[in-house]
């Protein structure tokens, strides 16, 4: 099985761009806290190599940059090319199938002068219309309240 699961900031701005055929992609490097510290206790940062494609591609264009921090999900892909020199080179990168905005543009670690992120709800299928009040407890006339105790429990 090929699953990656990462979250990072982004080191830098995606770069967008269009296939022949219409379709977006876009690519972006997303640096990774490493568990470890070293001898100066000081913890280190993979920095992985990703891409996106059509919508999602399109989304992380719009609404992320340098120092967004995101969740994303995908598979390795490896791939080789003879640069100009003649030599062999091979790239390693996350082919991206699901990317989720962690951080606002204005909850950055970057401060910029950006307009606050305020996402168009319509470019983002999944995500809520309307946000509920919870100042209230919204469970108050759901009805009687039920005790359990560990022996009703089937397990």
């Amino acid at each position: 099985m090929n699953k990656v699961l990462l979250v990072g900031r982004l080191t830098r701005d995606p770069e967008l761009r269009t296939t022949p055929s219409g379709m977006a992609v876009t690519r972006f490097t997303i640096a990774v806290s490493q568990n470890f510290t070293n001898k100066n206790g000081e913890r280190g940062a993979d920095f992985i190599n990703c891409s996106a494609w059509g919508r999602q591609a399109d989304n992380i264009s719009k609404y992320c940059h340098k120092g967004s921090l995101v969740s994303a999900e995908g598979r390795i892909r490896t791939s080789s090319y003879d640069a100009q020199d003649g030599t062999k080179r091979y790239t390693t990168e996350v082919v991206c199938d699901t990317v989720n905005f962690l951080s606002s543009r204005s909850g950055s670690s970057e401060s910029s002068s950006r307009d606050e992120f305020i996402p168009d709800t319509n470019d983002m299928p999944g995500m809520p219309m309307e946000t509920a009040d919870l100042t209230e407890d919204p469970f108050k006339s759901f009805g009687e309240e039920i005790t359990l105790s560990s022996d009703d429990l089937p397990f």
